[in-house]
């Protein structure tokens, strides 16, 4: 039993020393300006991707003495109705199967 505890002393030891090491790496990188460990990393919302998106060719554009692009147009989605009702009455006519309303 004395041989047993000699090595969990022994592993303890290592243990200790290994957590210093790893608290030294961690010092490292924060110093160097990578204070995540990890890899964490944080997901953005679609409308923060089109506005970094947007914003980053606005600057290509300036730096190339060309004017930015203008963002796509959005449509409301009453305006989607309307014209999908519109297309469905022409394809009704196409089709002669218009009812009488």
């Amino acid at each position: 039993m004395g041989n047993v505890s000699g090595v969990v002393q022994q592993l303890k030891k290592e243990l200790e020393r290994a957590k210093r090491e790893v608290e030294r790496y961690g010092a490292a990188l924060v110093a160097l300006g990578s204070s995540k460990l990890g890899g964490q990393r944080h997901t953005l919302s679609a409308a923060a991707r089109r506005k970094i998106s947007l914003a980053q060719k606005a600057r290509w554009a300036k730096q190339n003495g060309q004017a930015a692009a203008r963002p796509k147009r959005t449509m409301s989605a009453v305006g989607r109705r309307r014209i999908a009702a519109a297309q469905r009455a022409r394809w009704a006519k196409v089709k002669g199967l218009k009812k009488a309303a």
